[in-house]
């Protein structure tokens, strides 16, 4: 049973960043722009060598007038080609895109008509994003693009309608703000020429493809790179699509060539760090935006962001002190509660997430709070309150993906299997990401029906093909692959994963990991002070508890483990369907009574 994974997010038990918006443009005279030089921990270029074209091509299709908007095609189900899709929505090929030296440079004053910079994840000649099965693409990859691209076709006939609003959200938002001049005098929109609002839920494929349109006719607006950059990070997180972000480096680096050192182009390159599993260039870069901009909420909650991913929890907590008293708001308030949780504090973060959604008046923002509160309900094993708040979420915005997951993760927990393997055969079909596929999987091997060992035996396979196009895209993937292949996997795999993962950063979660990789491959004794070193600031998680009285079981300390696994479970009893009911099956054998032994008698002893 692996632990708890989220909804694909950047990391397994870390809250899902809200959803991508703009940070107002720094009121500040612009410099003249050097070229960008790459920001600490993030890499040189857009490309990563010896990746095949296709893995960096991964469709995000755009609203199709033919397009099917019925209910999802099944998990596995081969889905439409993805080339059969517009042109605008399937990415491009990588090497089609364009060198970052060719991006305009302010300092050379030349005219903005005379060259644009290419758009990254766009192009113009017909289908040059090869077919899943086109020759020389990895069969890993073309099984999870015809699993997303299959179920993310019934949505594209709804991102019609956005696109067209979008459209015009853009023009009234680039006339309302008003031009900006930078160092050649030449006017230019800022970023909140796009609500950040409309980059979220099924709105953001149609706000990347507005994004673009809105940059072949302002390409100088260095704001709006910075949030197209965004938008891609978002679209890689959400859509588990990791192709996006070369191309969101591309888009912030051009940014920068614009207008060097801006805060938001900054920040951006520390929301894709931090995407990418590069906890340090996170914080290196969200420190640089900071000395730009110190009230730059992006760069602030990427800044505690980082500092948790490195389990620096004290420096973690002070970070959200501070993003609180210079921007107070739902992204910093989630933070703020999370921290809060990872020391045990529940009703802190409870109380904190409560007022957050309050104060949330867009359907995005309140998506995004309630899906947290849901989450801390079911990790407190309060199923019907998180229900409620996953149903909350979803009246807000009934495609928001980390509600669904949380949402069949409670019902099967509540007893309600059919509806959870429903739920979550949904999730797969669109967005086939570690934490909803593994959970799949799991329910399979639960529920026990006809075919099911072999379904569940496909989720974990495409759990191997995500990490695989997440590595071949810069991501760091070995937490996840620790994960999920200690119990569903190759046990080696995930003792290597786990030792490299701890090498790089010190976590509860990364604790946890590492000691339920070295229980799996027979080393308890070893395992033993990992296992306590996740649950040592008070993070109450069922699934740590329940991975720690294993290991005390399994080195002789029968009290501890009896008593672990008696929390795990009273905490919150359905955590896990295969790990939960080993729990239960374990803590019986521990207490049960030694087995009597009848005495023997004769005849003359009666």
């Amino acid at each position: 049973m692996a632990p708890e994974m989220n909804d694909g997010e950047t990391h397994p038990g870390r809250r899902p960043a809200p959803p991508a918006a703009a940070d107002a443009a720094a009121e500040t005279e612009p410099a003249a722009a050097p070229a960008p030089q790459p920001g600490p921990g993030a890499d040189a270029g857009a490309e990563e060598p010896g990746v095949d074209a296709g893995v960096e091509a991964l469709a995000v299709p755009e609203a199709d007038a033919d397009a099917d908007a019925g209910t999802p095609p099944a998990p596995g189900a081969d889905g439409p080609d993805e080339a059969d899709g517009p042109d605008e929505a399937d990415g491009p090929d990588e090497a089609d895109g364009p060198d970052e030296a060719d991006g305009p440079d302010e300092a050379d004053g030349e005219d903005p008509d005379a060259k644009t910079p290419s758009l990254p994840g766009s192009h113009a000649g017909p289908g040059t994003t090869p077919a899943p099965d086109a020759p020389g693409v990895d069969p890993r990859v073309a099984a999870v693009r015809r699993v997303g691209a299959a179920g993310r076709r019934w949505r594209a006939v709804q991102l019609g309608a956005c696109a067209a609003l979008l459209a015009v959200a853009m023009t009234a938002g680039a006339v309302a703000v008003g031009a900006l001049r930078d160092g050649g005098g030449r006017a230019v929109a800022t970023s909140a020429a796009v609500s950040p609002g409309l980059l979220a839920g099924g709105n953001l494929d149609a706000g990347v493809t507005s994004l673009q349109a809105h940059l072949r006719t302002q390409p100088r607006d260095f704001g709006s790179w910075a949030t197209l950059g965004l938008a891609y990070v978002e679209q890689a997180r959400t859509q588990g699509d990791p192709s996006r972000y070369p191309q969101a480096r591309k888009a912030f680096d051009t940014s920068l060539a614009l207008r060097a050192d801006n805060d938001q182009a900054l920040a951006g390159l520390a929301a894709l760090a931090a995407a990418r599993h590069d906890f340090r260039g996170a914080l290196a870069d969200a420190d640089r935006a900071l000395e730009q901009n110190p009230y730059n909420e992006r760069a602030l909650c990427s800044r505690v962001d980082a500092l948790v991913e490195l389990g620096r929890y004290d420096e973690a907590s002070e970070a959200a002190g501070t993003a609180d008293a210079r921007r107070p708001g739902i992204p910093v308030f989630t933070r703020y509660a999370y921290v809060h949780e990872l020391r045990g504090d529940v009703t802190t973060a409870r109380r904190v997430l409560a007022q957050a959604l309050d104060a949330a008046t867009g359907p995005g923002d309140i998506a995004y709070v309630a899906t947290q509160l849901g989450q801390l309900a079911w990790n407190q094993g309060d199923y019907p309150a998180a229900l409620a708040h996953y149903a909350r979420a979803l009246a807000a915005d009934d495609g928001y993906l980390p509600a669904l997951e949380g949402r069949a993760r409670a019902q099967a927990a509540s007893g309600r299997r059919e509806e959870a393997v429903k739920g979550l055969e949904a999730v797969v079909a669109r967005y086939p990401l570690p934490g909803p596929l593994v959970a799949l999987g799991e329910l399979y091997e639960a529920r026990g029906a006809a075919g099911d060992a072999a379904r569940a035996r496909d989720q974990y396979a495409l759990v191997d093909a995500w990490t695989a196009l997440a590595r071949a895209n810069g991501v760091d993937v070995d937490l996840d692959t620790a994960l999920a292949a200690a119990d569903h996997g190759d046990r080696a795999a995930a003792l290597r994963a786990a030792r490299a993962e701890w090498a790089r950063r010190h976590t509860v979660h990364t604790a946890d990991a590492l000691a339920w990789a070295l229980h799996v491959d027979g080393r308890d004794t070893e395992a033993l002070g990992y296992a306590r070193q996740a649950t040592a600031t008070g993070y109450r998680n069922a699934g740590f508890l329940y991975h720690l009285g294993m290991i005390e079981r399994a080195t002789g300390h029968t009290a501890d483990a009896r008593a672990h696994l008696t929390s795990a479970l009273e905490l919150n009893p359905g955590f896990s369907p295969l790990g939960a009911r080993t729990a239960r099956s374990a803590l019986t054998a521990l207490t049960a009574p030694p087995a009597q032994t009848t005495p023997r008698t004769t005849e003359g002893g009666r």
